[in-house]
């Protein structure tokens, strides 16, 4: 049997809340070298204003790294792996890349698909309710809101959600053996081939068919495939373990669930306050181009550094009261979604799904509640984008 690796010090909680060794590594030393989940060291980065840093300045710190899990992918198909995934590279490429992105993931465009969200919001909410209680919230809501929501986005057939909903998941799985990541790698390129094959051949008004139709001559058909996977697999991750953590943060604090309840205005800072509170990523990647210094620290060029969205967003230097969940005080100028150019390109669709989901679900089952409050929550422990595996609710 494959013995799960230890955890690293940013990936280890208590419920919700990092270790109590995490705030203090931050406050007394501000960087811990440490090995990966990849077998890879790197130096983890945890006060805020040094992350921020880090984020903001592509130049001393690259995206251009060693493929994770890299020891058994030949030069080949790391490279193409690679190939379209925005978060792998610098500027100029990365700019390039996004360029071609950011009009489908403006506020504006936001705001015209809110309609279609909503409905899918409420279809969700339907299948939750002929459930019957108790149901699992993440099964029912949580993770088929985003998935409907970012394959109608692509043009990925929303019949295939379960095939690349366990691709991702173990692709996350930092419990699993290296081979098994890699395998659902290729099984997701496999996939996507297909699917930028068929646009190509008659693309369609969705995302996809947009960058074949405007885009075609500038990208090679494996940078539509990586451009399609990270989309995908980010689409539909993040938003659905924010909601289904999120809406364990509100079941354990019901005076703040109420005030989203009653008063759906209360739902845009409420948002910013889970992402911070929550973090749901612990930590990325760079690499130094040159020698740095951090919170006193030398780092050599050519070392990974990891950088802590978790430990920034509970530093005090950000806000008052860190550990607390405070709804009213909206967390301006969090890191959870990243900072400066890979500032998360998806954020304004996840904050919409969640300023949409949030209230809807509250208002259908105003009496929502645990199943088994005193039961041990079902956490992804092992999982690089933290979250519920399920959450069973009545109501």
């Amino acid at each position: 049997m494959t013995q799960a690796p230890q955890l690293p010090l940013e990936m280890r909680r208590n419920g919700f809340d990092p270790v109590e060794e995490l705030g203090r590594v931050r406050d007394d030393q501000g960087v811990l070298w440490q090995q990966t989940p990849f077998g890879m060291p790197a130096y983890l980065v945890l006060r805020y204003e040094d992350v921020r840093e880090v984020f903001s300045d592509a130049t001393r710190f690259s995206s251009r790294m060693p493929f994770p899990d890299a020891a058994e992918l030949s030069e080949q198909e790391q490279a193409k792996l690679r190939a379209g995934n925005l978060i792998a590279f610098d500027p100029p490429e990365h700019t390039r890349l996004r360029r071609m992105l950011t009009p489908e993931f403006t506020v504006r465009r936001m705001r015209r698909l809110e309609p279609r969200i909503a409905e899918i919001v409420e279809s969700a909410l339907d299948d939750l309710e002929r459930a019957g209680k108790p149901a699992d919230l993440v099964a029912h809501f949580a993770l088929p809101v985003p998935s409907m929501v970012i394959c109608e986005l692509l043009g990925v057939p929303y019949a295939d959600r379960e095939e690349f909903q366990g691709r991702a998941a173990r692709q996350l799985d930092l419990s699993a053996p290296v081979e098994d990541r890699n395998a659902a790698r290729r099984e997701e390129r496999a996939y996507m081939a297909g699917l930028v094959a068929r646009a190509q051949a008659d693309p369609g008004e969705d995302m996809l068919g947009m960058l074949v139709r405007e885009h075609g001559e500038e990208l090679s058909t494996d940078e539509l495939i990586g451009i399609a996977s990270l989309l995908l697999l980010a689409g539909h991750e993040t938003t659905s373990n924010m909601l289904g953590l999120g809406t364990l943060a509100l079941l354990r604090h019901p005076d703040q669930l109420a005030m989203i309840r009653d008063d759906p205005a209360r739902v845009e800072p409420a948002v910013e306050e889970l992402l911070r509170w929550l973090s749901i990523v612990p930590s990325l990647i760079r690499m130094t181009t040159t020698e740095v210094e951090i919170a006193g620290h030398t780092i050599p060029a050519g070392s990974l550094v990891a950088p802590s969205p978790l430990a920034a967003n509970r530093d005090r230097a950000l806000i008052d009261t860190p550990d607390t969940l405070d709804i009213t005080r909206g967390a301006a100028g969090h890191v959870a979604f990243g900072h400066g150019v890979h500032h998360c390109l998806g954020a304004p669709l996840a904050r919409m799904e969640m300023r949409i989901a949030f209230p809807a679900l509250l208002k259908r089952f105003p009496g929502l509640a645990l199943a088994e409050p005193d039961a041990e929550p079902d956490f992804r422990v092992f999982s690089g984008v933290y979250g519920m595996h399920s959450l069973h609710v009545t109501w």
